[in-house]
């Protein structure tokens, strides 16, 4: 099965009847340690991926220093603070990207705000990733528009995807994914894929938070896919934040291997391999319905694992809100989030109609004294 889609990323033509451009995450499981990344870089490239891609990680860009400790695979995680510990400086990433085009990998890395796409534009990146709760991170997509963009779709609706994307170029390609960690197979609902390539007419993959190495990957070749995206360790019981649902750099080869028999094969030959496998009852739970909707998994995710307007400071009845008291952040499930990221402009400027703390989202009734 192939969708007929393709756009430009680099030296790469991702869609049509090219191969299935594959991304190994790395994110943040090097700890910050360059020599642990190096060696991460070069294993993905030995196991046949295409890309390595890194997260720019600035805390104050994703969360708000109170939001405490937030539930993970590895237990409860004082987020902000860990954060805080993988902060590096350009010069990091910079390193990062040499070694990866070294061994002859597309480098690709996550901002998570302004500050850190603009940093890594001044180092000659060539595109950029987008992960789902900065699917409504508008001034960011605005920020990175001018170039090859791969978004991922978790935790989203069919309308959010489309605000998203109309912010974005014409060289954009949707990963369908589910914001759980791990996720289960029988929810990841892979005939969405056609569906959505069908909706939007863009190259469509998926960022697989499942355990397994093989089951969503070679179903999403069969299905037409066009980039497989999967987060990689060199051990699970490491400390970085996604080590514990990451696959291993065996199952990395084994994944990459699989891909590249099953793009010659036929979508009915792939099924019943498969269905041997796993049995057909399991094939049939994890391809779904195709009907685009939050799994169940992540549902509870939605708006919280999302952007919504925060408030950054403690900001007095009276007060304007301005860019250095508010900010579009993640509350996850410990904050209380704010109003979307769409509102942004029209709050600014206006005067609070009651005490705000740090911390809390900005709802209607901040600024509304009649609401």
């Amino acid at each position: 099965m192939n969708i007929n889609r393709t756009i430009n990323f680099g030296n790469f033509q991702i869609g049509g009847e090219n191969p299935v451009f594959i991304i190994a995450e790395i994110g943040t499981s090097h700890d910050g340690d360059l020599k642990k990344a190096e060696e991460l870089i070069i294993a993905a490239s030995e196991a046949g991926v295409d890309c390595v891609k890194f997260q720019y990680v600035i805390a104050k860009e994703i969360i708000h220093p109170n939001t405490g400790k937030v539930l993970l695979p590895g237990g409860e995680t004082p987020l902000y603070e860990n954060f805080l510990k993988l902060e590096r400086s350009i010069d990091f990433y910079s390193e990062l990207k040499r070694i990866a085009e070294k061994n002859n990998l597309f480098f690709l890395c996550t901002p998570f705000g302004i500050e850190s796409a603009q940093n890594l534009k001044r180092i000659g990146v060539e595109g950029f990733k987008i992960a789902s709760p900065e699917l409504n991170h508008y001034p960011l997509l605005q920020e990175v528009s001018d170039f090859p963009v791969i978004i991922s779709t978790g935790v989203s609706t069919l309308g959010d995807i489309e605000k998203a994307i109309s912010r974005t170029s014409k060289n954009t390609a949707l990963l369908h994914c589910i914001t759980s960690y791990p996720a289960p197979e029988e929810e990841y609902n892979l005939k969405v894929i056609p569906n959505m390539a069908n909706i939007f007419g863009l190259p469509i993959g998926v960022s697989d938070h499942s355990k397994d190495p093989v089951l969503v990957p070679a179903l999403t070749t069969a299905l037409g896919g066009s980039v497989i995206e999967k987060h990689i360790t060199l051990s699970q019981k490491g400390d970085g934040l996604d080590d514990p649902i990451a696959i291993t750099i065996d199952e990395l080869s084994l994944m990459c291997k699989k891909i590249r028999l099953f793009e010659n094969k036929e979508y009915s030959e792939i099924i019943l391999e498969l269905s041997e496998v796993y049995g057909s009852n399991k094939i049939e739970r994890t391809l779904g319905t195709g009907i685009k909707q939050l799994a169940p998994s992540e549902a509870a995710n939605y708006k919280t694992t999302n952007r919504s307007i925060m408030a950054i400071t403690d900001i007095k009845q009276g007060e304007p809100f301005t860019e250095t008291n508010i900010a579009l952040l993640r509350s996850e499930k410990v904050l209380t989030p704010g109003l979307s990221p769409e509102f942004f402009s029209i709050i600014l400027n206006k005067k609070a109609t009651r005490k705000v703390v740090t911390g809390s989202g900005i709802q209607w009734d901040c600024f509304l004294s009649n609401y």
